[in-house]
């Protein structure tokens, strides 16, 4: 082994275990606030929990590391830096003691409150921050606007904040997301599997844009690894997050679910939803195909 391959080994090794510190010391700094009761109360817990799990995942990744087992190092690199942006959050929630709002609409609506004029602009980057990194529900964060803004300016806003986080995240997949699957698993393997999803993605993003039932702002990051092109996923987000905010943000005032009626409503469309769920899952390549033919059509005209 030469000075150049030791020299990298040292660095890759010190890269894990520099990793795995700062995970470890945010959260240990923010457990140390002692925010919420149940951190008060299972802290010992936490702290050695955390302490371990980051010491058995640095150690995991030099012994892969060492075995030449690069693939699994790599993904292992990657999941710290997930934890260290992670734990830099989880310590800021803490510190500034927003991490006992997030979950009470009460509190964070008095907490958006407090910035005066200033309150407008600061729902907007919230709602931005939930899609690109807050795990905020976004029924808690459209509640919250329309008890402070009434619904049809909760939803503009909303609407504001989230399609512009959705965009950041559809360019963090496209652009580094591709690169660091690359690193992970290899070029040639990546692209053989996104060359057989291929032409298959349009309507089924689409599909799960709309519906509840689909973790929606980590879709905005699948979609800039798929085949989904620029022009569908503005469309696509623009219709999709118009449609799901405006009717969130309606639905809390317009159809209540403390009456009879408000639950049959509720019920209607619930059933309408999987209907129309299964006849677009039944013709979906003829959908599929319309699609895209309509946005080839349109490329070429520009």
């Amino acid at each position: 082994m030469n000075r150049i391959d030791i020299i990298k080994h040292i660095i890759n090794n010190l890269a894990v275990v520099l990793m795995s510190a700062i995970a470890f010391l945010f959260i240990a700094y923010g457990l140390a606030y002692k925010s919420i009761s149940f951190i008060e109360f299972n802290f010992n817990i936490l702290f050695a929990v955390a302490g371990v799990g980051f010491t058995a995942i640095m150690v995991a990744g030099i012994i892969f590391y060492a075995f030449g087992f690069k693939s699994v190092y790599r993904l292992i690199v990657c999941f710290l830096i997930f934890f260290d942006i992670s734990a830099v959050v989880f310590f800021v929630l803490c510190a500034t003691g927003l991490i006992t709002k997030i979950n009470s609409v009460d509190a964070l609506r008095d907490y958006i409150s407090q910035t005066g004029a200033w309150a407008a602009v600061i729902y907007i980057i919230f709602s931005f921050l939930q899609v690109v990194l807050l795990p905020v529900p976004g029924s808690v964060a459209v509640a919250v606007g329309v008890a402070m803004f009434g619904p049809l300016m909760c939803a503009i806003y909303s609407f504001i904040g989230i399609v512009t986080g959705s965009i950041v995240a559809f360019v963090i997949g496209r652009w580094i997301g591709y690169k660091a699957v690359c690193w992970i698993v290899g070029k040639e393997s990546l692209d053989k599997w996104l060359k057989k999803l291929k032409g298959k993605d349009y309507l089924i993003l689409s599909l799960m844009f709309l519906l509840p039932l689909f973790p929606d702002d980590i879709l905005c990051f699948v979609a800039g690894l798929s085949s989904t092109t620029w022009g569908f996923f503005l469309v696509m987000i623009t219709v999709t997050r118009a449609i799901s905010i405006f009717s969130t943000a309606y639905s809390f005032e317009l159809i209540p679910f403390t009456t009879w009626w408000g639950i049959l409503i509720w019920g209607v469309l619930l059933a309408l939803v999987v209907l129309a769920f299964y006849l677009i899952c039944r013709y979906y390549e003829k959908i599929d195909n319309f699609l895209k033919t309509k946005f080839k059509i349109l490329k070429k005209k520009r």
